[in-house]
């Protein structure tokens, strides 16, 4: 029902008009300490439609996908904006953007595995960690897998399918140290279906048994001290400050909302060695974790370059803010479900790999640290941030040392950024990212690992 030939539905457009089916496929299996806690499969389907008229935008859903309910959802949009239209002075102004068609369909070509064959595979590695991991006191698995299917058909000429999978392992070990829990997790995985990712328990024993050095190390870790330090951040947490913290004030509605970022275009914010980009569907040669050829606006994506050698040089746009902004639109318009009406969305974030390797970085800091995994944290608009460490080294002399207890960073990214003087010349994704602006949305974040000064919390 999804891939179907939407065009004889264009005949019922009588304003801009963004028609859209689609379908999300979950299935979640948890494991704890042995007993499976959850085993659940769910599909949403529907489809929306989105009419713009006289600088108002009108958007109407149904679950029940059927020609009878496309034209009928056509209708209500149309008849919404014509209301809202009554309603609300606005700025009438034709909408930037250019049609454009994509096919893509990632499904496996490996053949599927069924539900019980999934169940089967998580408890074979949950035995293992029982045989191999016996001082552990307690452990969690969580298999995560998501199929997002798109049809996307819309006035200007777009014609866009879309199903990108992805698969996901999240691995949680705890141990007792003076009677108090010592936790660390790990997430394997990303882009592509189950049977793409997960065909060699041998690799997934290899990464539980780093994650287990992991959490041998931090329980007999110590507490940061307090204060700014020369630290090393890794990938996996420069990506998420990249995400949070730098990501968001660069989205235009956030900027037209008053973000930092609105009265920093052209200026410098960082170091002359950042550049930062959100990337479409490549980076280089390689294919991101989240890949956007076409939005749901039906924009070709492109890469948004927000930083460039320090400078501030763009912002990530829907049709309306590209046009608000007298620029092109980047493509970043993204809905969850069906249900949802496309926001401008962050798609793979990352900064740019540098030159420097990661051991000549630990070895110019004479004392500081080395911040490999990060957990919760928050940013605003301002690019102020404070985020949870839950992996981390101390660095002497030039030497990784004891691994640290959880702390914490903050600060105010744009400032940090100014403090970079290395980066590594390599490049890692984080895979499992999910961006909760307004509605739960995968993200792919990433990059190189980073030396800066921070605000570390301490004990």
């Amino acid at each position: 029902m999804i891939k179907q030939d939407l065009k004889k539905y264009a005949k019922y457009f009588k304003n801009y008009t963004e028609l859209r089916l689609q379908e999300n496929r979950n299935i979640h299996i948890s494991i704890v300490d042995g007993d499976i806690m959850g085993n659940s499969s769910s599909t949403s389907s529907g489809l929306s439609a989105r009419v713009y008229q006289s600088g108002n935008w009108g958007f109407a859903s149904n679950p029940v996908i059927s020609s009878r309910t496309i034209k009928e959802a056509i209708a209500s949009a149309t008849k919404n904006a014509k209301f809202l239209q009554k309603k609300e002075e606005s700025h009438q102004f034709q909408l930037s953007g250019n049609s454009a068609e994509s096919d893509k369909d990632f499904t496996t070509q490996k053949k599927k595995k069924t539900k019980q064959e999934l169940v089967d595979f998580m408890k074979t590695i949950d035995a293992h960690i029982d045989k191999k991991y016996s001082d552990i006191s307690s452990h969690a698995l969580i298999l995560g897998l998501l199929d997002m299917e798109k049809n996307l058909l819309t006035a200007d000429g777009s014609k866009a399918y879309s199903m990108v999978p992805r698969a996901n392992i999240y691995a949680k070990f705890s141990l007792k140290k003076d009677g108090k829990p010592v936790e660390l997790a790990n997430v394997m995985g990303g882009f592509g279906q189950f049977e793409d990712n997960f065909g060699n328990l041998d690799e997934i024993y290899q990464k539980l048994a780093q994650l287990y050095e992991s959490v041998k190390k931090k329980a007999e870790g110590v507490f940061a001290r307090s204060g700014v330090f020369d630290v090393i951040l890794d990938s996996k947490l420069a990506g998420i400050l990249a995400h949070e913290a730098i990501g968001h004030t660069t989205e235009a509605d956030i900027v037209r909302g008053g973000s930092i970022a609105g009265d920093n275009l052209g200026h410098k914010v960082a170091s002359e060695l950042v550049n930062l980009v959100d990337f479409a569907h490549h980076a280089g040669d390689d294919l991101c974790p989240v890949p956007v050829f076409v939005d749901d606006e039906g924009t070709k994506a492109e890469d948004a370059v927000l930083i460039k050698n320090g400078i501030l040089k763009s912002f990530m746009h829907n049709k309306e803010t590209a046009k608000l902004f007298d620029t092109k639109p980047t493509g970043n318009a993204r809905a969850y479900k069906y249900s949802d009406e496309a926001l401008i969305r962050m798609r793979n974030t990352a900064i740019l790999p540098g030159v420097s390797k990661l051991d000549d970085m630990v070895s110019t800091i004479e004392d500081g640290y080395y911040l490999v995994q990060p957990s919760n944290g928050q940013a605003d608009s301002t690019s102020e941030f404070m985020f949870g460490i839950t992996e981390g080294y101390q660095i002497k002399n030039g030497k990784i040392g004891k691994a640290i207890k959880d702390t914490t960073i903050s600060g105010v990214a744009f400032d940090m950024l100014n403090t970079v003087t290395m980066i590594s010349d390599d490049m890692c994704w984080l895979n499992a990212g999910m961006c909760g602006k307004k509605q739960m949305i995968p993200v792919g974040m990433g990059g190189p690992a980073i030396k800066c000064k921070v605000n570390i919390g301490g004990k």
